[in-house]
């Protein structure tokens, strides 16, 4: 008989450690805040967008405003283009808007902050960014700093 509750006892503990793993994974895989469709789609072109993924977070001062829809090589420009939705609460945003790719947190997730500019004008469904600042790719810098050492 207590061997048949020490068996229940570790059943249960076993699924909420699963339930709690599977929690985490979708805390850091932000799958959990994903909303598709309530807000306008802007696009932008970036040299180089570094480790930007899909879903990934579009901010404002700080502030989740809209996330990452789709990621698409631009054979024209030769750029990537990143469209991304943001929210109808952020309707206001003015035509001369800056977009930049960020890095934050220790795993290194990159994001995409904007900042607004001064134009009376605001951005609409389907409008480009004309604006962008590319992610900052560590081997560049390395690279800069080391041909500044060299004195070349």
């Amino acid at each position: 008989m207590t061997t048949r509750r020490i068996e229940i006892t570790v059943g249960i503990f076993v699924a909420l450690g699963l339930a709690a793993l599977f929690m985490l994974a979708i805390q850091v895989s932000n799958l959990g805040e994903y909303r598709g469709g309530d807000g306008y789609e802007v696009h932008a072109y970036f040299n180089n967008i570094g480790g930007l993924k899909v879903r990934a977070p579009v901010t404002m001062a700080g502030v989740r405003v809209g996330r990452v829809s789709a990621i698409t090589y631009d054979a024209e420009r030769y750029q990537a283009r990143v469209s991304f939705t943001i929210s109808a609460r952020y309707d206001q945003l003015p035509t001369d808007t800056q977009a930049s790719i960020y890095t934050a947190g220790l795993l290194g997730e990159q994001y995409i902050a904007l900042e607004p500019g001064g134009e009376d004008e605001v951005l609409r469904d389907g409008d480009a960014i004309l604006f962008t600042q590319s992610a900052l790719v560590l081997e560049e810098l390395i690279g800069r700093v080391l041909v500044n050492l060299t004195g070349n």
